[in-house]
């Protein structure tokens, strides 16, 4: 293929992508979300520029310069990255079907979608940190021309870390186990690298070495990673070569499933018997499974970077943010979509009366049970002495008697069923009511408590939420059956909605 013919072809193809989102039939109905979304990524970019502000003045005046603490911590930054990216970043596999009945070869198209997850947007999001902190850290040391090279030099990290994603994402689609391979690879690095050996700071040593190469223009650094890059991309060229085949074929393999009873559930009558469906829902369903270990992660990186590190030290608002977003998060990701799963056999549901209350019953005893995991994540910063145990426990029970009752009312006005095995992006549509009640979830009680602290003190305000909790909770069969009632009012609606969205 001559370079003509392939420079118009990739402007196709690139041209293509920007316009996949508005050939989607739903997406005039997706304008609120997609304007929420803007709003979400513009509130993190406005976060990540204070925190890189605010990291060179906590590392202004050490034994190292700032920005060798913040080159020497790139395994944490690649992680966080990496994690990340199970949301914001999709394979090629999955966007080259459509392009297989045109007259391109497979091996450019390859090439091509390789070349541009490369550079796509994504990798630059960092940028908000590492620029205001570069300005600040860099030119006073290596100039204009080290605070470029120092840029390009974590834009190609980035790049590196986005095609080594790839690689074990492709390998996960068939086998989930292969997502062992780069945990045990981060969690190697960061024992032998960090806490094995306090006096082995070769991982630190290492990465801020290789940044400083960076800021000098030293082509050994440029030749490092350019050599770490190039096997990833053959790599990820002949395994996404054969995802191609198993997307378009959607080849299939049947496992036998070994089910478990779960006996001790039925005790609980009928209610135990859903409260088994959710915990099945959670475990097989793609969609239900990722929403929870997404909320999980999380929960776990906020509370191991408020635990672990002085970030939010003199932030007051922020450690009052961690506290109850890691004790929220995850019940609003699950509950903002609560009736939709249900959605895909509602009509059986509606069989017998009073079905659908006991499933919100369910739903609220196993959201109830699960707030235990949070609650594990929030001994960290106890037992480091950030946060106090009353503070903790004012979380937890504003959490189960105040904000599930609240998002719990998206029973009543869900009537979009997802699709329970396709990505967690494309599983369904959120609505303008799930992503106003999730938001004002998250953020209302931060706000209440911030109040309450600041009027009360600590100590009254985690009392205060103590007791309003547990209120709540007492009373959740009344305030249960007040969303069944309303639900059942709306009922023919909401599964004419259902149907529809199958």
């Amino acid at each position: 293929m001559d370079f003509g013919r392939a420079r118009q072809l990739y402007h196709l193809i690139a041209h293509n992508q920007r316009l996949q989102a508005r050939r989607h039939p739903m997406f005039e109905r997706n304008l609120a979300m997609k304007i929420f979304s803007y709003i979400f990524i513009a509130f993190w970019a406005l976060y990540l520029v204070v925190l890189g502000v605010s990291c060179y003045y906590s590392f202004e005046g050490t034994a190292l310069e700032a920005f060798d603490w913040v080159d020497g911590g790139m395994i944490w930054f690649l992680i966080l990255d990496f994690v990340s990216r199970f949301a914001m970043q999709e394979t090629p596999a999955q966007n080259i079907k459509q392009y297989k009945l045109m007259n391109i070869p497979t091996r450019f198209m390859l090439n091509v979608f390789l070349l541009r997850m490369g550079l796509q947007p994504y990798n630059l999001f960092w940028a908000f940190f590492l620029v205001p902190f570069g300005v600040l850290a860099v030119p006073q040391f290596y100039g204009i021309g080290g605070l470029v090279g120092f840029l390009l030099g974590w834009w190609l990290m980035f790049v590196l870390n986005s095609y080594w994603y790839l690689l074990w994402r492709t390998l996960m689609n068939r086998r989930f186990v292969w997502i062992a391979v780069p945990l045990l690879t981060f969690a190697a690095l960061v024992y032998f690298g960090i806490f094995h050996d306090e006096k082995n700071t070769w991982l630190f040593d290492g990465t801020a070495y290789l940044m400083r190469g960076f800021c000098e223009w030293n082509p050994l650094s440029w030749a490092v990673v350019v050599v770490l890059i190039l096997p990833l991309f053959t790599l990820n060229y002949h395994y996404q070569k054969t995802a191609i085949y198993v997307e378009i074929a959607k080849t299939e393999e049947v496992r036998q499933v070994r089910t478990n009873n779960m006996t001790f559930l039925d005790r609980l009558g009928v209610i135990g018997e859903y409260m088994k469906l959710e915990l099945k829902s959670t475990v097989r369903n793609l969609v239900v499974r990722k929403q929870f270990i997404t909320g999980a992660l999380c929960m776990l990186m906020l509370c191991g970077l408020f635990s672990f590190s002085d970030v939010y030290e003199d932030m007051p608002f922020m450690q009052i943010f961690v506290c109850v977003y890691c004790f929220t998060c995850l019940g609003v990701m699950t509950l903002t979509t609560i009736m939709c799963a249900e959605g895909n056999y509602m009509d059986g549901l509606m069989v017998r009366k009073e079905t659908v209350l006991s499933l919100l019953k369910a739903k609220y005893y196993f959201q109830c049970l699960i707030l235990v995991v949070p609650f594990l994540f929030s001994l960290m910063p106890i037992l480091e002495g950030k946060i106090t145990w009353l503070s903790a426990l004012g979380c937890l029970f504003f959490t189960s008697g105040v904000v599930f009752p609240f998002i719990f009312q998206l029973a009543v006005y869900n009537d979009t069923a997802i699709h329970l095995n396709e990505k967690l992006t494309k599983a369904g549509r959120d609505t303008k009511v799930q992503m106003l009640m999730s938001a004002a979830a998250l953020f209302l009680p931060m706000l209440v408590m911030y109040a309450l602290v600041n009027v009360l003190g600590s100590k009254m305000a985690a009392i205060v939420m103590i007791s309003v909790g547990v209120t709540g909770t007492v009373l959740h069969p009344w305030w249960l059956r007040n969303i069944y009632n309303r639900f059942m009012e709306r009922r023919y609606r909401n599964m004419d909605g259902f149907r529809n969205s199958r």
